[in-house]
């Protein structure tokens, strides 16, 4: 169990709050398969500020996902504080300020990962969202640092403990890496023994072993999943099992797999409207395709989804494919 504040979490494993991806349905679906703890996509405090719809959208936590986080991004820390009231009432247990997004976008507006740049103004923030959360636990994402020639992770880890961050989440690569290389542990160790806070390990994170490995050689309280969960949601009850006692789960049978697809579909579709739910589901049904024989094909078609119609008809062709290329249908 890892507490964050207040706030239990109990399990060993958490979904990252990746832009586009893990929305309410995907969360949800995560949850189900054994994710302790969720984090919503991040949230602009200036669209939340100018009463952008999308932005309050983003913040809507699904009923199963608690306890569970609100993300927000900003650089201005009277902003990301106002923005914590509408966090708050949206039934976030958590407030976690995003200073590891490394996307030009965000970066060129002075938020995300631009701001391990500007450790006084990342205390700022963070003293600000605190004090406006109050009783509200407030984490940190953060990454390794900025470059090679910039790793002060430790910096900022000491920065948002003393600011009162309760927890922070540590991504183990530099934002000029942005998702390339390998994820530095021994940064993310180095965290871990620079504060009393907990901290949460990022960054390749796949399966049971390797959260295994990032538990053991980083010292973390707990492990984040990122593009480990990708059309793969049950990597959570891997991670679990393998944690538990080292048993290595197999992947659920196709036929569950194209399930778990046409649920998250399902889902999404009703929090949507479908056809801006179809139109995202395009990605991930080609995920869920992923190492699948044709998987090129599925994939392709999969990028001309509208409608939830045209999911389930895939879905039988990609079952159809895999059964005729399974080692049985050869006997």
């Amino acid at each position: 169990m890892v507490r964050i504040g207040s706030i239990e979490i109990n399990g060993p494993a958490a979904l990252a709050p990746m832009a586009g991806v893990a929305d309410r349905a995907f969360r949800t679906l995560c949850r189900q398969y054994g994710a302790a703890y969720t984090v919503s996509e991040m949230v602009s405090c200036k669209g939340l500020q100018y009463g952008d719809r999308k932005s309050g959208q983003l913040l809507q936590l699904g009923e199963a996902e608690h306890p569970a986080a609100a993300q927000l991004f900003g650089c201005d820390p009277a902003l990301m504080a106002a923005a914590v009231i509408d966090a708050k009432r949206a039934g976030a247990d958590v407030i976690d300020i995003n200073m590891g997004c490394p996307a030009p976008k965000i970066v060129s507006s002075g938020g995300g990962s631009a701001l391990m740049r500007s450790p006084a103004l990342a205390g700022r923030i963070i003293e600000a969202v605190v004090k406006a959360a109050g009783e509200t636990p407030v984490t940190v994402k953060l990454r390794k640092g900025w470059d090679e020639e910039h790793i002060n992770v430790c910096e900022l880890a000491k920065i948002a403990e003393s600011c009162g961050a309760a927890a922070i989440t540590v991504h183990g690569r530099t934002r000029e890496q942005m998702y390339a290389g390998q994820a530095d542990l021994a940064a993310i160790r180095s965290a871990v023994e620079c504060v009393r806070i907990p901290v949460i390990g990022n960054g390749d994170v796949v399966d049971g072993p390797s959260a295994g490995r990032m538990l053991r050689e980083t010292g973390c309280s707990m492990v984040m999943v990122g593009r480990g969960a990708l059309g793969r949601p049950w990597v959570f009850s891997q991670i679990a099992a393998y944690l538990s006692d080292e048993t290595l789960l197999p992947d659920p049978s196709f036929s569950e797999r194209m399930q778990a697809l046409c649920a998250q579909a399902q889902m999404a579709i009703s929090e949507k409207g479908e056809r801006i739910a179809m139109r995202e589901m395009r990605k991930h049904a080609a995920w869920y395709f992923t190492g699948v024989r044709g998987a090129a094909a599925l994939r392709r078609e999969a990028g001309t989804l509208s409608c939830l119609a045209d999911l389930y008809r895939l879905c039988q062709k990609a079952e159809a494919m895999y059964e005729e290329s399974s080692p049985k249908a050869s006997l």
